[in-house]
């Protein structure tokens, strides 16, 4: 536009200069909120002047002419749009801006390509609350935070001063806001690249990702459109116990398509698979019995895992960790990143496991002392530890031995023989075994002493009747000593022949019994006696002695048939008698009778016998 005071000038003369521009004035307050063409007459370290034709110039800001992080390019006679604000302040100046001037011109670019759901290009320069701002060629947008990507960004400050394609979601030009959507424009784009990947997607390929989340179990990976999962056991051949150790989000790896199902659309990735099998060719390379050096990785309550080389690991099982210490967490043993020597126990390629052993290293106690000490030495120790089934004595610094609860006492096997040790205590003990392959010593406190019932079982045997004594009586029977120094045991049923006569508290303590011996065990010096064996045998002695073969019949039964058989035979002596002559009869009566006596006073005695 050209200057309104020149124009004057060339009309008149005459007329007063300031007349005539208060008049060339008049209509033109349509200037206020209207875009205008200036001329850029000078440029200062902070501002532009800037004639748009009014009384006086305007100042604009020279962060107005150039786009977030970009430098102004502007000079002397550039002519430029701006937008004025007011054509004059209190200080005589015009107020224009540049940025409202393109923010107006960018409006009705951005409303056509919001209509025709176009893309446009902005710039991420600031962040708000809840989002961040965009400059869209003059026009202030918002970004809100859940726009900027298809999954959630921690750091935003890559994405701020480039320029990129946004989606215009809503445009409200009477309150000037506009929303904008990065996401949307990166979802279209990933939805083409997914069907043009799922189109030749094929196991075995070889891909470029970014790692997109990161779980317990693996890591979720964009392939650019569609997510595969790279499981943490195919991160890599070496132990990995956490995604997070080998991998980041955002990081860019290179992936392998490990299977594909079309249906479910699922992508199994491996990184391992890119890299030599550190398993191939295993036995040779790790015979059994060789002997190596490795680092402790991981420990679990069942042992330890030894990284050997890359990708190799073996495993010390808690029984092949020590020769002493038993039933010891691994974790007490060795610690995490402990360098130790391993032995090869066993190696098996199909299952990929390698058996190790960390005792097989060391000297074996167990042999040693075999090799240093024999069965029947004698030796004083400390009881290391009590247990209900007998005493712990160190053998030495390492090992211990057992003296079982049957070797503490010849007199007593029971648990109370316990109570008279206690750990720390000094032991005098005696070798009564000697096993290295089974770790097993066994000792005796009692060998130490002879046998106080040696020869006390001499003439006790099976089959024998015994005097014994009552020492307890029981709800099953009857516990009585033999020789004072033999226990014995008489069962319920064995107390008497006569079921009625079965009854334990018919005895009592200290009674003397007559009772057959059943059962002997010397090793435990215990007997079992039967007093109802011991009465059948003298029923049968009876019948022996009556001639009698009849089986099951006692002897009163035996006594009973003999008195009825002598009566039997009385009665028909009288009969016969009676058919004989008168003068007979007195003598014959006479003498039957005193047979009769006889034979009956014979059977009584039989019978109290």
């Amino acid at each position: 536009m050209a200057s309104v005071a020149a124009t004057l000038q060339d009309k008149t003369d005459s007329k007063d200069f300031e007349a005539l521009l208060n008049e060339s004035l008049k209509g033109q307050e349509n200037f206020t909120g209207s875009v205008v063409n200036g001329t850029v007459i000078a440029v200062t370290s902070d501002f532009a002047i800037i004639d748009v034709g009014l009384k006086s110039e305007g100042r604009i800001p020279l962060q107005e002419f150039s786009r977030p992080g970009e430098d102004p390019e502007i000079k002397a006679g550039d002519v430029v749009e701006v937008f004025v604000e007011k054509m004059e302040n209190r200080d005589g100046e015009s107020v224009l801006s540049r940025e409202k001037a393109r923010r107006e011109e960018a409006w009705v670019e951005l409303e056509e390509s919001h209509k025709k759901e176009e893309r446009v290009t902005g710039v991420i320069f600031g962040r708000v609350k809840g989002g961040f701002t965009v400059d869209l060629g003059g026009a202030v947008a918002f970004l809100p935070g859940s726009q900027v990507d298809i999954r959630p960004v921690r750091d935003v400050t890559p994405l701020m001063g480039t320029p990129q394609p946004f989606l215009i979601l809503k445009m409200d030009r009477a309150r000037g806001n506009i929303v904008v959507s990065r996401r949307a424009v990166l979802e279209e784009s990933r939805a083409e690249a997914r069907s043009d990947l799922m189109d030749t997607l094929k196991e075995g390929q070889v891909l470029q990702g970014v790692v997109k989340n990161i779980t317990d179990y693996g890591a979720f990976v964009d392939l650019g459109g569609v997510d595969g999962l790279l499981h943490v056991t195919d991160i890599s051949w070496k132990r990995v116990n956490h995604p997070s150790e080998s991998l980041q989000v955002g990081q860019t790896i290179d992936v392998q398509v490990i299977r594909f199902n079309e249906e479910n659309q699922r992508i199994s990735l491996g990184m391992k698979q890119l890299e030599d099998d550190p398993w191939k060719n295993i036995n040779a390379r790790f015979p059994v019995g060789n002997k190596l050096k490795g680092r402790i990785t991981n420990i679990a309550d069942y042992g330890a895992f030894v990284e050997l080389e890359d990708g190799i690991e073996g495993l010390v099982h808690v029984s092949e960790m020590s020769w002493t210490k038993k039933n010891v967490h691994p974790g007490k043993i060795v610690s995490t990143s402990e360098e130790v020597e391993v032995m090869v126990l066993e190696v098996d390629e199909d299952k990929r496991r390698i058996s190790l052993g960390l005792k097989q290293c060391q000297e074996n106690p167990w042999t040693a002392y075999a090799a240093s000490h024999k069965e029947g030495d004698e030796f004083e120790g400390e009881v290391r530890n009590v247990t209900e089934f007998g005493l712990f004595v160190a053998l030495d610094d390492e090992i211990d031995g057992m003296v079982h609860l049957s070797d503490i006492s010849w007199e007593d096997e029971s648990e109370e023989a316990l109570k008279a040790y206690k750990t720390g205590d000094k032991v005098k003990v005696k070798i009564l075994e000697i096993d290295a392959d089974k770790e097993r010593v066994a000792l005796g406190i009692k060998q130490l002493t002879n046998d106080p019932f040696e020869g006390a079982m001499d003439g006790v045997k099976k089959g024998a009747v015994v005097t014994c004594t009552v020492t307890e009586i029981t709800s099953g029977g009857i516990e009585v000593s033999v020789n004072d120094n033999i226990k014995g045991f008489i069962k319920k049923a064995d107390l008497s022949r006569e079921r009625s006569e079965q009854r334990p508290d018919r005895f009592a303590v200290g009674e003397k019994v007559d009772a057959k011996i059943t059962t002997l065990d010397k090793k435990s010096r215990k007997i079992g006696l039967s007093i109802k064996a011991r009465e059948v045998d003298e029923d049968k002695q009876a019948m022996k002695e009556f001639g009698s073969t009849e089986s099951g019949a006692s002897l009163g039964d035996i006594l009973g048939a003999a008195l009825q058989e002598n009566a039997k035979g009385t009665e028909e002596k009288k009969e016969e008698k009676a058919k004989k002559p008168a003068a007979k009869k007195a003598p014959a009566k006479k003498t039957a009778k005193k047979d009769e006596d006889a034979k009956a006073d014979k059977a009584e005695e039989k019978k109290e016998d």
